[in-house]
């Protein structure tokens, strides 16, 4: 039984007016967001010349973007979205900004697709510390009505990193090579030049954040919650719960039955990527994706045990899954499209990669920065006057980009091309703040790194290590990447599916928020 102490809302009424200084540590994260995308996208510009000088193929391309990536961040988004629950955020975010920043300057040092997929490893633990802890400062930074909105915000730094990331990456790359043809500084290419330039300003970055207020925790809705006595005994327990093997003394502690289970899943879930791995044959996707998926089953089946008012607010309430499943698809499409956005360009239609670079960062920005804030603003808008109303915002950002998503990869003409992809990113974007906020008000104060942690499943396990990896996969296959591109709009009907569950069960679930919790013995 999970004990939190409490003060009722009527004691801590949440202030109406919204402090300047919750608006300047919001701008600071920003900031890092955007920086956590540009050390995250950067691949995308460099994936051509990283393809040509490491002899690597589309597939491989889209592991390394991807899952290589992707798998890492989610499975490690579970015990620091744990820690930000029970620890200082503000310290947390400190310390995976200074570790992602490091591996992204690393990445520059390596030789081969062995080396990068580790760097790219540590850039995704690096980064995993980041959401859990901001959405929880920012949902306390910021009252209820106004979550979405400032989300968005934060997440605009999404698409400002995804945008600068292209425009920057693309320069240093002509330029490096141009002015280094033969005999460069320590024999590094052009994209090696790049990952270590853009990765090293985030320690400089890093003394900032360290200097944050740390707020209290469930101030804006008066659920005051003091942080635990122990504080890093969470973390460790979802650390055993998440990492293979040690996910067995995780099952081992729920019981014969918990350990039965634990196993079948394994032998389940390593039997198909087995065959995946043999039909595709690309041991290092499906290797990575079974240990991922493997992972967090374990973690899902002995959180009832460990946490059972956190297990049933999240993995026990059908809204919650299918709203961050349903954005899952959104992010599946989004994700894919803009890393390979800039190959397409390059190599289907003959674009330098600073040509590229501009044309697809400088508008992908702007569309992406556009799109979560209007996004964000108009799911408030709809949640005023429907319960599920910011779930209109998701559905329609995913069926919105899909027509642009068609054309882009379907076209030769580069300035319908670079329209595209804008118009994608505006309305893919638009998507984020509602999921995001619909997250956090369907749990209590104390799980929303948690919460945070699992939504991130969504948008990694289903959106970043699938549908990269899979454009990539169906272009090395059929020899066309646009055939590989246009494999993505699979998400729409999927999608939309999904979300109409959530749009049925959102409502209720969030009515009964308080009730669900008290009923799994959660001390209110």
């Amino acid at each position: 039984m999970n004990q939190t102490e409490t003060q009722p809302a009527a004691d801590n009424p949440a202030p109406e007016r919204v402090p300047a200084y919750s608006w300047y540590a919001l701008s600071v994260l920003v900031i890092v967001y955007v920086l956590n995308f540009v050390d995250r996208n950067i691949i995308s510009i460099l994936a051509e010349e990283i393809k040509a000088d490491l002899g690597l193929r589309d597939d491989q391309i889209g592991f390394l973007y991807g899952t290589a990536f992707g798998v890492f961040y989610a499975l490690f988004g579970i015990p620091l979205g744990k820690l930000a629950d029970s620890w200082h955020r503000v310290r947390l975010m400190t310390a995976g900004l200074a570790i992602w920043s490091a591996f992204t300057a690393l990445s520059g040092f390596a030789k081969n697709f062995t080396m990068l997929s580790v760097a790219r490893i540590g850039v995704g633990v690096g980064e995993a510390t980041a959401s859990p802890s901001a959405y929880s400062l920012i949902s306390d930074w910021f009252p209820k009505k106004m979550r979405a909105t400032a989300l968005a915000i934060y997440a605009s730094g999404l698409y400002i990193g995804g945008g600068v990331s292209l425009l920057i990456g693309g320069a240093i790359v002509e330029r490096w090579n141009a002015a280094y043809p033969v005999d460069a500084p320590m024999g590094l290419a052009g994209w090696q030049a790049a990952f270590i330039i853009v990765g090293l300003p985030g320690l400089l970055l890093a003394a900032l954040v360290f200097t944050l207020r740390e707020p209290l925790r469930g101030e804006s809705e008066g659920i005051i919650t003091p942080p635990p006595k122990d504080p890093f005994r969470g973390f460790l327990n979802e650390l055993v719960a998440v990492i293979p093997p040690f996910t067995l003394i995780g099952a081992a502690r729920a019981g014969t039955r918990g350990m039965i289970l634990n196993i079948v899943g394994a032998l389940v879930i390593g039997g198909i990527a087995y065959t995946m791995a043999v039909v595709t044959d690309n041991v290092q996707q499906w290797g990575a994706i079974g240990v991922g998926y493997y992972a967090i089953f374990s973690w899902a089946t002995t959180l009832k045990v460990r946490d059972e008012p956190t297990f049933q607010l999240i993995w026990g309430t059908p809204a919650f899954l299918t709203t961050i499943l349903g954005y899952g698809m959104v992010a599946f499409m989004s994700y894919a499209a803009s890393f390979w956005a800039a190959p397409y360009a390059i190599r289907i239609l003959g674009e330098a990669p600073s040509t590229a670079g501009w044309w697809i960062g400088g508008p992908g920005a702007a569309g992406g920065f556009l799109g979560v804030i209007l996004g964000g603003r108009m799911a408030d808008w709809l949640r005023e006057r429907n319960p599920a109303g910011r779930l209109i915002m998701v559905a329609f950002g995913l069926v919105a980009a899909a027509p642009f998503l068609f054309v882009m990869f379907t076209t030769q003409n580069t300035t319908v091309f670079y329209l595209a992809a804008f118009l994608q990113s505006l309305f893919a974007s638009s998507a984020l703040g509602g999921a995001a906020a619909t997250t956090q008000d369907l749990v209590l104060p104390r799980m929303r790194g948690t919460a945070t942690a699992t939504f991130f499943l969504s948008t990694t396990l289903v959106g970043l290590a699938l549908g990269p990896y899979m454009a990539g996969q169906v272009s090395t296959m059929t020899g066309s990447l646009s055939t590989g591109g246009l494999s993505l709009l699979i998400a729409v009907p999927v999608g939309l599916m999904l979300l109409f569950v959530a749009y049925r069960t959102v409502p209720e679930a969030e009515r009964t928020v308080l009730e669900r919790a008290r009923a799994a013995r959660e001390e209110i």
